[in-house]
């Protein structure tokens, strides 16, 4: 059976990196945040961390909290009949919930931690959508306030400290995935 891998965490802690040293690994990737990118796209609006924001915010309130598992539920069934899928970026308790009641123990979370100062840090420096203090911390409350982000990240199966190098990064993805497989 094929693995279902959730990488939660919020933003800046590496979500991204994880994902795609899973797709190096023959993952395929489902990216929770690409929906909101390409909402974004089809209505012809800015992308800006306030749009961002906004749409997020917005979706919720037209499919509820589950949103993103609601939209891409059946894209992480089709994947997963022939591939390992990772989930970059499940972000709500009702979006865990869903996944959880229709992929049951397939799917495995991991949520990553590092200090909010190196998260901070890094949002400001890369390259993809970068932050600064202000707007990383605008975007930590309202994840939490309004989306319900903390309950993902409490209830994950396994973590990841990424407060270090990415070697030591890496070499933990690696030993949770041995472990999911021993525990099959």
């Amino acid at each position: 059976m094929n693995k279902i891998i959730a990488i939660v965490g919020m933003c800046g802690v590496g979500k991204s990196v994880a994902s795609e040293f899973l797709e190096e690994l023959g993952y395929k990737k489902v990216y929770f945040g690409g929906v909101t990118l390409e909402k974004m796209e089809e209505e012809g609006i800015e992308c800006t961390p306030e749009n961002e924001k906004k749409m997020r915010e917005r979706l919720r309130k037209e499919y509820g909290m589950g949103a993103y598992a609601i939209i891409l539920l059946p894209k992480i069934k089709e994947l997963s009949k022939n591939n390992n899928v990772v989930l970059d970026g499940l972000y709500s308790w009702d979006e865990l919930k869903i996944l959880k009641q229709e992929l049951g123990d397939r799917l495995s979370v991991i949520a990553v931690i590092a200090d909010k100062k190196i998260r901070y840090d890094r949002l400001k420096i890369r390259d993809f959508r970068p932050l600064n203090n202000e707007e990383a911390k605008n975007r930590d409350i309202a994840e939490i306030e309004n989306i319900a982000k903390g309950g993902p990240i409490v209830y994950a199966d396994y973590y990841i400290d990424n407060n270090h190098d990415i070697d030591n990064y890496k070499q933990r993805l690696l030993d949770i995935l041995k472990q999911i497989d021993k525990e099959r």
